[in-house]
């Protein structure tokens, strides 16, 4: 299980795309998204830890180990409190060339969109974002038309809307259906919150949308109702040897899924984290058997 991620054939085919995308060419196309690898990083509460320098320095370590391990999107909003500072902090310290920037804009009044994005930006130390999201749908309205005039001239590569906790399903459903200016959906999706299932990512995959998961291990609760517990006999037919890496390729394996986003502050749980791209990737029986395994425990 040790090793960096390396491409599949799909991924080399589409190396051109991703590489427009990080360079901050035209603006990225849906396809861009759907080429990068399957596990990114999530920035949520691992990394608000304001002007501590070992916590700083901590999370420099994690984000190497993210890109040795051949991470590439990055995902943090203003809602993070000091996430986008301590990112910035650590791409100063690492480099920009590596990181995929999905960003988010948190404000409720529309008219200050473009200089909460800008302050994100100056605080991550980037040229643009590759990815700009409607964090939560807070004032979709206005806000997808500020990204949808970004995207046109540059200033930012995709567009997407997010939610999270399993909220607002019926009103995310309503944008994928009616808004074809979309490259991607982040949501919420693990063994436990599957309602996605029904509806929502059929919907993003017919519709070609990046879908991106948040709360793939629901903040560490099922990890926690797993361990101790042995692994499935299965486990090994897939590659897998901890239940982090069984979860985390249980949901990118769903043939809707382009990208989760799992947070840790630990080294050790990022390198175990991105393992999960390796080894055989499971078809839909094999989903169902990891998941019998889970219930039956």
């Amino acid at each position: 299980m040790s090793g960096p991620y390396h491409p599949n054939r799909r991924h080399v085919l589409g190396g051109i795309a991703t590489t427009a995308l990080v360079s901050g060419g035209a603006g990225a196309a849906t396809g861009s998204l759907h080429d990068l690898p399957p596990i990114g990083m999530g920035t949520w509460i691992t990394f608000d830890v304001g002007d501590d320098g070992a916590a700083r320095a901590q999370r420099v370590e994690v984000l190497r180990a993210f890109f040795d391990e051949g991470g590439r999107m990055v995902d943090s909003s203003p809602m993070y409190g000091s996430a986008e500072a301590v990112l910035g902090h650590c791409l100063a310290v690492l480099g920009t060339d590596r990181v995929v920037a999905a960003g988010k804009v948190w404000i409720p009044a529309v008219d200050f969109g473009p200089e909460q994005m800008e302050a994100s930006r100056s605080l991550w130390g980037i040229e643009r974002f590759d990815l700009m999201q409607v964090h939560n749908l807070l004032s979709y309205e206005g806000h997808i038309e500020t990204l949808r005039g970004m995207k046109a001239d540059g200033t930012v590569g995709a567009i997407g809307v997010t939610t999270s906790h399993g909220r607002r399903h019926e009103r995310l459903a309503e944008i994928i259906a009616e808004d074809d200016s979309l490259d991607s959906v982040q949501l919420t999706y693990n063994m436990l919150d599957r309602e996605a299932e029904a509806r929502l990512l059929p919907m993003a995959r017919e519709r070609g949308l990046a879908v991106i998961v948040n709360r793939p291990f629901r903040r560490g609760g099922l990890i926690g109702r797993l361990e101790g517990k042995p692994l499935p006999g299965l486990a090994a037919d897939i590659g897998v040897e901890t239940w982090p890496q069984y979860l985390l390729k249980w949901v990118i394996s769903h043939p809707a899924v382009t990208i989760a986003i799992p947070a840790t502050s630990r080294v050790a749980h990022m390198r175990e984290n991105m393992a999960a791209m390796r080894g055989p990737m499971p078809d839909a029986a094999m989903r169902a058997r990891m998941l019998d395994a889970v219930r039956a425990l």
